[in-house]
């Protein structure tokens, strides 16, 4: 194995709200530049232990699946610190409430149309405002998991210069899925919305993922159980296409982590081919 390659991946599926029946799901997997391997899935009914991995000694690369950053005009028009230390120091200061109320007080007098607002990466991969609240809340997934990375001192590239050995990326498994399946629903939290349609959909996602596509898309192959698929609400499989795009983000480290070359560094990327 080359040693400049990490043995460790990590990919994470991030809730705002971690429970026991909706833990933060980790798949720790081995990559040695040619194949990434899937070791074993871990369930975090709590943000406890997703910060005593995120302090933990490197070499590993980690990729979790919520926004890390807000939009360019949010900040800008909020009056929040254009950098990103600066101003995820300063969502830190807040309470949950009160940093709810900051983003309703702030769309409450704009115009329909202008209250949520998209970084880059949102508008290429059709992912959420990272204002949003309600739905799937990904800005209080922000809320919870921005403070956590800042002051875990670890490597955001473009964010954050922190631990080297320990270097965490954004990813997004609902991107890496419509590669492979298009836009078929493969998930459902609710027991009366999970389809036979949807377990179909997670099979293709596995098989295509496992087989000469996925080798295809991303450089290397991957290896992963089928009983993966029988998670109704992905949470396993969400964890390891996160790991898949933190493993491609890796062995393009030496071409600033496969981020496009227009970079906004107050908004982030999304780690995935799509966005270069």
């Amino acid at each position: 194995m080359n040693q400049r390659v990490p043995q460790t991946i990590l990919g994470i599926d991030f809730t705002s709200t971690p429970t026991a029946r909706k833990p933060l799901t980790c798949a720790r997997a081995e990559f040695n530049g040619d194949s990434l391997k899937l070791v074993e899935l871990l369930r975090w009914p709590q943000f406890d232990e997703f910060e005593a991995t995120l302090v933990s000694a490197g070499p590993w690369v980690a990729g979790i699946d919520f926004p890390f950053g807000q939009s360019r005009r949010f900040l800008e028009n909020a009056g929040w610190p254009l950098s990103w230390p600066a101003y995820v120091a300063l969502v830190a200061s807040f309470d949950r409430e009160g940093y709810r109320r900051t983003l309703e007080d702030y769309k409450r007098h704009r115009p329909v149309g202008d209250k949520h607002h998209k970084r880059s990466c949102d508008v290429i991969s059709r992912s959420q405002s990272p204002q949003t609240l309600y739905g799937t809340p990904v800005g209080l997934m922000f809320f919870e998991g921005a403070p956590r990375l800042l002051s875990a001192g670890v490597h955001l590239p473009y964010h954050h210069d922190g631990d080297p050995s320990r270097v965490v990326l954004e990813t997004y498994p609902g991107l890496l899925a419509r590669h492979l399946i298009g836009n078929r629903g493969y998930k459902s939290d609710t027991r009366k919305k999970q389809t036979r349609e949807q377990r179909c959909a997670r099979h293709d996602l596995w098989r295509l993922l496992t087989g000469a596509e996925g080798r295809k898309l991303y450089g290397f192959s991957i290896e992963a159980p089928l009983e993966l698929v029988n998670d109704p609400g992905a949470d396993d499989l969400d964890a390891l296409l996160c790991a898949v795009q933190a493993a491609w983000g890796w062995s393009h480290r030496s071409r600033g982590y496969g981020a496009p070359p227009d970079l906004d560094r107050l908004e982030g990327w999304i780690c995935d081919p799509a966005m270069i």
